[in-house]
């Protein structure tokens, strides 16, 4: 295995799933007031094939006015990679920050026109910084505190 050259190679990233709900349409639509905005993101990666990887992002918008929702938007964007011959840590870090990274504009994409096309402003996914999230994530499945980031 050390005399093989490490592979890392995009085959595909596609739109694995979207939905979009709106719940309380056409009433809350007349609602004077801001909606607060939460978003939630993950990232998952399974094997495919023998060295062949499907990474995805998944992203939850929900926003509402008071308790009532005015749109909920859950969207997952995927790649397939294929990576052979990096050791375990390398290959973690490959799937954990650099798939996701290469998966997550298309998905801040899909969103905001999913968003649009439903009558609303669109709504734009800010810059991720995987790298700190993978390490939070490594972090607290050590069980290091919350904060602080594994040596």
């Amino acid at each position: 295995m050390a005399d093989q050259e490490p592979v890392f190679q995009i085959q595909r990233v596609y739109l694995k799933e979207a939905s979009l709900e709106q719940p309380n349409s056409p009433a809350i639509l007349l609602e004077q007031e801001q909606p607060s905005v939460d978003i939630q993101l993950g990232v998952a990666a399974a094997p495919v094939a023998e060295g062949i990887f499907e990474v995805s992002v998944t992203a939850t918008v929900h926003t509402k006015v008071g308790e009532k929702t005015v749109f909920l938007v859950e969207a997952k964007q995927a790649g397939i990679f294929e990576i052979r011959n990096l050791e375990e840590e390398q290959m973690a870090q490959i799937m954990g920050i650099a798939c996701p990274q290469i998966v997550y504009p298309y998905l801040r994409g899909n969103v905001a026109d999913l968003v649009q096309r439903a009558g609303f402003p669109p709504v734009h996914l800010s810059e991720i910084n995987f790298q700190a999230m993978f390490e939070q994530q490594r972090a607290e499945a050590a069980g290091a505190p919350a904060g602080t980031l594994a040596q």
